[in-house]
């Protein structure tokens, strides 16, 4: 058995151009970790804002990207108890050893069964935007039928999958997205939809408990127009412009201000997984590529169009 694999690599920051599909060694687990031989590996903003040196918590290159993966287990470390070789698994991966790969070691801690009835293309799309929006929702604030949830780019991929949990908590949901989203996002279950390009959703919407925020930009203050008495902004985008200034306005008017990032946990994993084997959530795949795709994966996800999420095969 070969001890090599293929990796997608960069060897400098810089645009797309920079990833490149190489040969190098298989990674080994260490006590409480699983190598995992990767079927599947999403494709989220913070790999191209990493790629391209915005984010640096990962070092210097080179290094391979890819937070999000699903695979099955290949060989366990030490004190390993809860995965054996050939369970299906999906979680979280990170540089300098991440999913775009054939194979990652990850902690156990990371990972739970994939879901049943899910393939890996689309068990893969789930844990990064699945935890963003879990956590934001239910551990943030505590999410109760009844309450009114404002989530801006709706279609994307924390946030369709946002709208689905919201709906499973029994709230009122409404999205921004463009008008050709409108149905797809109907069809998820938002009651309202506002297409952001004709209508301003400061003027058009009001008594929101919960914003969701994944643009940052302006919509922050804008959105705290929107908020009842005693409501929060949770502002998910985790890189961009820094948010000092709304911080103070949403304390200046009694509102409560969050910017989250999600935590890897294989227990909340495993709560999303019951919701997916449920049939109450549905991760929306629009583009498959190749391994050796990356770089066009990461154009299109920097153009900002994509509906649901983008996802390596491998």
């Amino acid at each position: 058995m070969t001890n090599s694999m293929h990796a997608v690599s960069q060897r400098s920051f810089g645009g797309p151009e920079v990833l490149e599909l190489v040969e190098t060694d298989r990674p080994k687990p260490g006590p409480g970790e699983v190598l995992v031989r990767i079927r599947a590996a999403a494709v989220n903003p913070a790999d191209w804002k990493i790629r391209s040196g915005n984010v640096r918590r990962f070092g210097e290159p080179p290094f391979t990207l890819g937070l999000d993966l699903s695979g099955v287990v290949e060989a366990v470390g030490a004190e390993v108890t809860r995965f054996r070789p050939g369970d299906a698994v999906f979680g979280n991966a990170f540089p300098p050893h991440g999913a775009y790969a054939q194979y990652a070691v990850t902690s156990e801690e990371w990972l739970a069964a994939v879901p049943q009835g899910v393939d890996h293309v689309h068990a893969a799309a789930l844990p990064t935007v699945g935890l963003t929006a879990w956590q934001a929702l239910t551990r943030v604030v505590s999410l109760s039928a009844g309450q009114r949830v404002l989530i801006h780019g709706a279609a994307g991929g924390i946030g369709h999958l946002a709208v689905q949990i919201a709906k499973a908590h029994g709230a009122y949901v409404i999205g921004t997205a463009r008008t050709g989203k409108h149905a797809f996002l109907r069809d998820l279950g938002a009651d309202e939809v506002i297409d952001y390009t004709h209508v301003d959703f400061s003027q058009a919407v009001r008594n929101v408990d919960i914003v969701l925020d994944p643009i940052a930009d302006d919509y922050g203050p804008r959105s705290l127009a929107v908020l009842a008495p005693g409501g929060t902004l949770i502002d998910v985008r985790g890189t961009g412009p820094d948010r000092s200034s709304v911080r103070e306005q949403a304390a200046a008017l009694g509102l409560r201000f969050v910017e989250f990032g999600f935590t890897p946990s294989g227990t909340d994993l495993r709560s999303i997984a019951e919701l997916a084997e449920g049939g109450a959530l549905q991760v929306s795949v629009e583009k498959i590529l190749e391994l050796r795709e990356a770089a066009e994966a990461h154009r299109l996800s920097e153009a900002g169009r994509v509906k649901g999420k983008i996802v390596l095969t491998v």
